[in-house]
Formats: C-alpha cells, sequence, structure tokens
C-alpha cells in the first residue's frame, strides 16, 4: 500500500469534478470490497480516491407503474431483500442472492459490482504487464485460461465477474450516468465495453462521470424471470458460467425472450441465436436442450475452457425448462 488522499464527495456533482481536479489519478470508493483488494495488489495506484458514501441521493429504491429507480450506492443485501424486487424482478434478486457472501453483500452496493474489475490473474498479478494494464501482449490466450471467455476472445479474455449486470441485461435494464455538466441514460449493454474497443477498460465512463442510478422497466404480467448460476465451489465463488432469462408468454406461446450469459464473455453476452430460437414458439413445442445449443452458437473455446462451453449450454436449458415447468403454473 501507498500514500494517497482521500476525499468525501458532498454531492455528485462534486465527486466528477473531485476525479479530474488538478489532473489527479483518481478512483471512486463505494462498498470497497473489489477496490481495497487492487490497491493491495497494485493493480490500482491512484493519487486520490473519492468516496460517494454521503451521498444518499445514490440511495434507494423508488418503484412506481412503469419502472424501478435503484440508486447506484444501494447494497446488494438491500436489494435482494427488497419485497417488489423478489416478486416482479426475480433475476435480478436471484443474482443478488449469488453474489459473494452475505457480509460482501451488506457492504457491497449495486454500482460498484456493476463496474469491478476481471478476477484474472493475469491481470490481478503484479509480475504480468498484461494488455489489460496497457502491455502489449496477453499471457491467458496460451497460458492458463480454465476461467476465460468463450466469446469475443481474441484480444483480452477476460469475463465480466458481475452477477447483477447478467441479471439486468435480459431485465432491459438502463444506467444512468452523471457528471458535472450533463446526465444521460444509455442501455445497460451499452455501458459495457469490449476488449476489442479498449483492453484496458471494462465500461463507457469517462473522466469525471458516475453510475448514479439504474432503471429497470416494470415487467407485464406475462413476463417471468430467473437466473441460475454455475461456479467451482458453494461457498463464495465467481461464476463459471451464468444465465439470466426473461420471458414473456401471452396465449402459452413465448411472445419475447431476453437471455443473457455471464462467466463466458468479457461483457455480459446476449444469447441472440437463442432468443430467437425460443420466441413464436408454443410453451408445450419447445426443445430446451436447443435452445441451449443456439445460446453457445458461436463459442470459440481457448485450450482449457471449452468445458464453459456444455455449461453454459445446459443452464440455459435448464433455465427454460425451470420457467416454463413453474411449479406455480405461473406461465400457464
Amino acid at each position: 500500500m501507498y500514500g494517497f488522499e482521500f476525499v468525501k464527495a458532498h454531492s455528485v456533482d462534486d465527486a466528477g469534478s473531485r476525479l479530474v481536479e488538478n489532473g489527479a489519478v483518481a478512483n471512486i470508493i463505494a462498498g470497497g470490497t473489489d477496490l481495497l483488494g487492487e490497491l493491495k495488489q497494485g493493480t490500482l495506484s491512484p493519487q486520490r480516491l473519492v468516496s460517494l458514501q454521503g451521498l444518499d441521493d445514490l440511495r434507494g429504491i423508488v418503484v412506481d407503474g412503469q419502472r424501478a429507480k435503484i440508486g447506484a450506492m444501494t447494497t446488494i443485501a438491500d436489494i435482494a431483500a427488497h419485497p417488489v424486487i423478489r416478486s416482479h424482478y426475480s433475476a435480478l434478486a436471484q443474482a443478488c442472492d449469488s453474489v459473494a457472501t452475505p457480509q460482501i453483500r451488506n457492504v457491497g452496493t449495486l454500482g460498484g459490482n456493476l463496474c469491478q474489475r476481471p478476477r484474472c490473474w493475469y491481470y490481478r498479478s503484479p509480475l504480468f504487464n498484461c494488455r489489460k494494464k496497457g502491455g502489449t501482449e496477453c499471457f491467458a490466450i496460451d497460458g492458463a485460461n480454465k476461467f476465460h471467455a468463450i466469446f469475443d476472445n481474441a484480444v483480452c479474455p477476460i469475463v465480466h465477474p458481475s452477477d447483477t449486470a447478467v441479471a439486468l441485461s435480459a431485465l432491459d435494464a438502463s444506467v444512468m450516468i452523471a457528471s458535472p455538466n450533463e446526465i444521460h441514460l444509455l442501455p445497460i449493454q451499452g455501458f459495457f465495453s469490449s476488449p476489442s474497443a479498449d483492453a484496458t477498460t471494462e465500461n463507457v465512463l469517462g473522466a469525471g462521470e458516475i453510475l448514479s442510478q439504474i432503471i429497470i422497466p416494470t415487467p407485464s404480467s406475462n413476463s417471468h424471470s430467473i437466473f441460475l448460476k454455475a461456479k467451482e465451489r458453494q461457498a463464495m465463488d465467481f461464476a463459471l458460467a451464468s444465465v439470466a432469462l426473461s420471458l414473456d408468454v401471452v396465449d402459452d406461446v413465448v411472445a419475447s425472450a431476453r437471455i443473457a450469459l455471464g462467466g463466458v464473455a468479457p461483457v455480459p453476452y446476449k444469447a441472440t441465436h437463442a432468443e430467437q430460437a425460443i420466441a413464436g414458439k408454443p410453451v408445450n413445442n419447445i426443445d430446451a436442450g436447443a435452445i441451449g445449443q443456439a445460446a453457445v452458437r458461436g463459442a470459440a473455446p481457448l485450450s482449457d475452457n471449452g468445458y464453459k462451453v456444455r455449461l453454459a449450454s445446459g443452464l440455459v436449458a435448464r433455465a427454460v425448462r425451470t420457467l416454463l415447468q413453474d411449479d406455480r403454473g405461473a406461465l400457464q
């Protein structure tokens, strides 16, 4: 560890200004569960940390007839416990339940979970100056890549570690980005950045910009969702693969489907082939296995992670079967 300036922001505008003040290398600290690890490992060396802890405007959940608005500083535990989130946004509640441990969920925030850095051991090690750190080589492509990407993996095959990002992608969420001069809204899929665009970052936040709010449209009464996650151990762990599935079923026909995969790509991966394969099908005439196979079409596994193709395919099939065979008959 080393010395740095710690600043407690008084407002969102103040936080944005402090991030760029005097040209300092600065980072936001929210819950700090990921940032502190990076500071200890030396992957980040900020001159200034800007704390958002005092900004109550960034906390809380507001639900109206059209949407749910979740402040970026709302803890994962508070989201998971919210009765409307549990009843109307099941995939998000289940994703929150799957994050880390109860202790971390009590501190970690939704904004921090969406903005966390990859867990790639080459990136996290001080011994490798990889592309993620601005170097010229990716050591994972021909190295130890058991936990790496099977899609979009030619430049930097990291996988995005956020479970909530996968759920929010399937729920058509948007994110609000604030800076001292403006506020703008964009779909959550547009928030994440592929290594092919810039290997050193995972999102589109610019200098002085802060993720301030996540907005999810209210699902119709015909909509149901689920999140499933496979991990190496039952205790705290990141996803080997995960899936969030949201289906709109009208008159026993799948009117639309949104399927996002985690643990398989540098960003939450939208399984468009699977979405197209299931849309328009009667619920009693759906081959869940075929939908799972469609979800991994185009996968290009590396030397040690071919198992992820079968794992992700199986998770998608299981998610489809679970929603269509819900014991409560919700989709019947």
